[in-house]
């Protein structure tokens, strides 16, 4: 039998965004709950390409599907005319371990999981009244970052902070196309919004502790390989609540590891995201809350189970 390689058009039609929205929760509800399966990850890196690929695997307990996934970044690749991202999707059956599809992605289910884990933490931990946002990165993660918390709740101003004036510029004006008012700033006014997303692939901090205020929600997606840092250990000592997609993949390679490492917090100062989704926390209008994403398997496996299921029906 043939495999069917399912390509970037077909992905896009099916990959609604309520239906990873609601995959992706699902998802990180059951691997708080310990009903998942998500071996580590498969990292390597390129440093001469600046780039690096990502293999990841994940199965929810009772489903039809496991996923083996291969994700590529490199960094260089707008110099080239080509996209930062790309990668493949092997959708496998949990029943008979026969390869259902092939989901020729470039990338996209990566992006939008990732988008869509960072705005169900964002709505969950960030004070009802935030509006604000301070964005840190000018790249296609950075956009469905605010473009996916602003389907969950009202959002703006938008505050763009970028190395390239240039390209926070074209960000700002891209916001404005999907009707949000967005404008650059430097980093200390970026770190001051209401919610600050920080998604780059920095290897030190990008902002400082100290710009943060009393109230914020930060959540970090960028630092999902061990010399990667978005983070100051600093905010997190200051955090009244921490929340991880995954604790032991955030000790290895999130910023809460290198939060740990120098001190600032305990290894079991964090919650799962998938439990706050389900009770989400008595914050107080003062506290600080971090959610450190470095993406799990199992969150790809929910997304890409639902998009086959929703091409091959």
């Amino acid at each position: 039998m043939t495999v069917p390689v399912l390509g970037p058009a077909e992905i896009e039609a099916a990959a609604r965004p309520g239906l990873v929205l609601d995959a992706v929760r699902a998802a990180l509800i059951a691997h708080a709950a310990g009903r998942t399966t998500v071996p580590p990850p498969t990292h390597l890196n390129f440093p001469a390409a600046d780039g690096d690929c990502h293999v990841k695997t994940g199965w929810i307990d009772g489903s039809d599907d496991f996923t083996v996934k291969i994700a590529t970044g490199f960094y260089r690749n707008p110099l080239r005319g080509e996209p930062v991202n790309h990668g493949l999707v092997c959708v496998i059956s949990a029943h008979t371990g026969r390869v259902r599809a092939v989901l020729d992605d470039g990338g996209r289910l990566t992006a939008w999981r990732t988008a869509a884990a960072g705005a169900l933490a964002g709505h969950a931990l960030a004070r009802h009244d935030a509006r604000s946002v301070g964005v840190f990165g000018t790249g296609e993660q950075a956009r469905l970052q605010v473009r996916w918390l602003a389907m969950l709740r009202p959002v703006g101003p938008v505050l763009v902070h970028g190395r390239d004036e240039r390209r926070a510029a074209a960000f700002c004006d891209h916001l404005a196309g999907h009707g949000l008012s967005a404008a650059p700033a430097p980093a200390a006014e970026a770190a001051g919004a209401d919610i600050v997303v920080t998604a780059t692939p920095a290897v030190a901090p990008v902002l400082d502790a100290d710009a943060v205020r009393p109230g914020t929600h930060v959540t970090a997606v960028g630092a999902d390989m061990p010399h990667k840092n978005e983070l100051p250990p600093a905010l997190f000592a200051r955090a009244g609540v921490i929340a991880t997609d995954d604790h032991e993949q955030c000790l290895h390679h999130g910023d809460l590891a290198h939060a740990v490492r120098a001190g600032a917090v305990p290894r079991d100062a964090d919650v799962p995201l998938g439990a706050l989704l389900l009770t989400p926390p008595d914050r107080t209008d003062t506290a600080v809350t971090i959610a450190d994403l470095t993406g799990v398997g199992a969150l790809d496996a929910a997304v890409a189970s639902v998009v086959v299921r929703e091409l091959l029906r």
